[in-house]
């Protein structure tokens, strides 16, 4: 039996045309872009057990998957892989609900402020 390794983040996680166009713009809005990733993370804690973290970092592990979009590249670590499969970012704009979002098929719970799942 042979296992498979994923490597390329997006077997594992989306990232929507909007989301991908804001993260874009956030990291040519900084000063020190050069090899900016974007990187989503799972971590315990919150009010429903987990919660997620989104940000600009540019230490990339060897084991981390990666996938590259329109200009931007997203890294998730082997540890949220699991809790990540299939979910998927998004960014909506407007007076009500703007910001990103994630959208997770794992999550059997979630809390109001949407930032933590169990």
């Amino acid at each position: 039996m042979s296992t498979f390794t994923v490597t390329d983040a997006s077997q594992t996680f989306q990232v929507s045309d909007a989301a991908a166009a804001k993260v874009k713009a956030l990291i040519e809005a900084e000063d020190e872009s050069d090899g900016l990733v974007l990187r989503v993370a799972v971590r315990p804690g919150g009010c429903s057990g987990f919660s997620y973290e989104m940000f600009f970092d540019t230490d990339v592990a060897a084991d981390d998957l990666q996938t590259e979009r329109d200009g931007i590249k997203v890294v998730i670590d082997p540890a949220s892989q699991q809790m990540l499969k299939g979910a998927q970012l998004d960014y909506k704009d407007g007076l009500q609900g703007a910001g990103f979002s994630i959208s997770n098929p794992n999550a059997q719970r979630s809390c109001g402020c949407g930032q933590s799942f169990s």
